[in-house]
């Protein structure tokens, strides 16, 4: 059987049309694509120049800002991280003795500093200023350690010791000027003087009273550093000179301190005192040419000190004047007329007053005195029977007149003015009490410018520590002083001063105190001291005021010791203290002697 195959012709394809070389012909399909494609670079680069566009705004308006608006401000705060600024301390005024020779100058001086982000290597630099400063280089590298871009290192070197370490060109290591306090004279005056503290500034005496002048006025010095904090030669400075301050110059003869400090330390540690003062005066114009004190201490090194040392006691403590205070009940009698030297008293052995017995100081019988009797035999008994002759008013107001409770006028820190009951307060045994120096209270420079004022003709000067403020161009300003006031008359000084010579006589209570060749005269006092601890009186303070000549008075000396073990009266240990400064002021000054004759009054027995 026969297979018959039938074939079936393929489909016939329709032609492509393609487009031809201008794009047109065919299907619209590909037309489309094709005009996608060609358009999206258009758009990038539309978008790219809009981008670009607000970019360069971006820009410029930043640049704009940098340089047009904040350009100023951005510049300086750029050169304000490149100055260095330093501030130029003034260099403290000098104070200085009456003939301008210093106790405390102020000298040249480097504060050693680090900029701990400059130092590339602690370790290295510590090694390097360890043995300049004295210092273990392991104490030394935590303080070039951080990022702190002050420190201090070391402070007030010398210019020499800077110098050496300068030279070594340390990364980070610089410095700044100061200055240290040098007190040339160590412990002459140093109580007077005073001290100032690490950073300069004044702790005690003079240098704390009158720290606002002798500060003076800082200055400025700025510059433009480098990267390795070197100064840029040609970058911006600026300087502002320091403002020096002002030089005090005092009353204080250098070498008579001197020797009042000497004479005073000798007899403190013979009498075994628990302190000592003298105080020297030029009754005609009221200068202080000596306040010192013992024990003292050394104003270059006053940390090492007792603080009970640091003080002036001669100002700053007071005590019961005793017997000294007799010149001022003795001045007033005589200036009221109520007595003179000549005039006679009976004394008892013992005198009732108040319900209490008041006796001398040596038993007696009955006793017929003068007045200038009562002043050289220091006679309690008599100078209460004198002091009744005016009564407590007259009295009080004398005591006032003297100075007595008031400020000195010195500008001193810590100054005591005393005390003194006003006659409306007084009980029945005030009067005689106070007659003899007890009951009230005064410092060591009243007590002594009790005696200048007898010494001056009875005219009141107020006491001068400070002669001149100096400035730096020379220019002298003294400082303000009170109005002399006249106390008593010139009389009446003239004769208690011819008694007071009898107290350095032979009837009188310091013989030890005379100085051969010249006229002297004195008031001895040994007062109960008054303990506030227990409030009761608990040992003594000895003393001696005098001047000379007596005749012509030039110098009062007074001396102060304060609860002596080893002797108790003024006389015996007061006496030779005024002997031995008085002797060398009366040569220091070349004073000599007047050629008069000693007065010789009676003094009764």
């Amino acid at each position: 059987m026969s297979r018959t195959t039938t074939r079936t012709a393929p489909a016939t394809r329709r032609p492509v049309s393609r487009p031809d070389s201008g794009g047109r012909g065919g299907y619209g399909r590909g037309v489309g694509a094709r005009g996608i494609e060609m358009a999206n670079p258009r758009k990038r680069g539309t978008i790219l120049l809009i981008v670009t566009g607000l970019l360069l705004t971006l820009f410029a308006g930043r640049l704009i800002e940098i340089q047009a608006v904040r350009g100023e401000a951005l510049a300086s705060e750029a050169l304000g991280q490149r100055m260095r600024v330093l501030e130029i301390p003034a260099v403290r005024g000098s104070i200085t003795d009456n003939d301008g020779e210093p106790l405390a100058v102020t000298m040249e001086a480097r504060n050693l500093t680090a900029d701990q982000t400059l130092v590339t290597d602690p370790v290295a630099v510590a090694t390097a200023l360890g043995p300049i400063l004295g210092v273990d280089p392991a104490v030394l590298v935590p303080r070039l350690t951080g990022d702190r871009r002050f420190v201090y290192m070391a402070k007030s070197l010398t210019p020499e010791t800077w110098n050496r370490i300068n030279e070594l060109r340390l990364p980070g290591i610089f410095s700044e000027p100061t200055s240290r306090r040098v007190y040339p004279a160590g412990e002459v005056g140093a109580n007077v003087v005073g001290f100032v503290g690490d950073e300069g500034t004044g702790l005690g005496g003079l240098e704390y009273a009158y720290e606002d002048l002798l500060t003076g006025t800082p200055g400025e010095m700025s510059y433009e550093r480098g990267p390795g904090g070197r100064a840029i030669p040609t970058g911006a400075r600026s300087l502002t000179e320091a403002k020096p301050g002002v030089d005090v110059r005092l009353t204080i003869d250098r070498d008579i301190q001197y020797m009042a400090q000497e004479a005073i330390a000798d007899q403190v540690r013979a009498s075994q005192s628990d302190s000592g003062t003298v105080v020297v005066m030029d009754p005609r114009t009221g200068d202080i040419l000596a306040m010192a004190t013992a024990p003292t201490f050394d104003a270059n090194d006053p940390g090492s000190a007792d603080p009970k040392v640091l003080g002036n006691r001669a100002l700053t403590e007071v005590f019961e004047p005793g017997s000294t205070a007799k010149l001022m009940t003795i001045a007033a009698v005589v200036n009221e007329g109520a007595a003179d030297a000549y005039s006679w008293f009976k004394i008892p052995p013992i005198l009732v007053r108040g319900g209490e017995e008041f006796p001398d100081h040596t038993p007696h019988g009955t006793l017929n005195l003068t007045l200038a009797g009562i002043m050289a035999k220091s006679s309690n008994i008599g100078t209460i029977l004198a002091a009744e002759r005016i009564g407590g008013r007259q009295l009080e107001r004398y005591l006032r007149k003297f100075g007595t409770a008031e400020p000195t006028g010195i500008v001193f820190p810590g100054e005591a003015s005393g005390s003194l009951l006003p006659r409306d307060s007084w009980s029945a045994t005030s009067l005689p009490t106070i007659a003899f120096g007890q009951g009230f209270s005064m410092n060591a420079v009243q007590a002594a410018s009790v005696f200048a004022t007898i010494a001056n003709d009875g005219v009141r000067l107020q006491p001068r520590l400070v002669d001149a403020f100096v400035q730096a161009d020379g220019t002298e300003e003294l400082p303000e002083t009170a109005e002399p006031a006249r106390v008593v008359s010139s009389s009446t000084a003239r004769q208690v001063r011819a008694m007071l010579e009898t107290v350095v006589g032979p009837g009188g209570t310091a013989p030890n105190a005379g100085i051969p060749g010249y006229r002297v005269g004195g008031k001895t006092g040994t007062a109960q001291a008054f303990d506030e601890t227990c409030g009761c009186y608990r040992g003594v303070v000895a003393s001696f005021i005098g001047m000379a000549p007596i005749d012509d008075p030039q110098l009062v000396v007074g001396v102060f010791l304060d609860n002596p073990r080893n002797g108790r009266y003024g006389g015996e240990l007061g006496g030779p203290v005024f002997q031995r400064v008085m002797t060398y002021a009366l040569q220091a000054r070349q004073i000599p002697p007047t050629g008069t004759k000693a007065s010789h009054l009676p003094l009764g027995g």
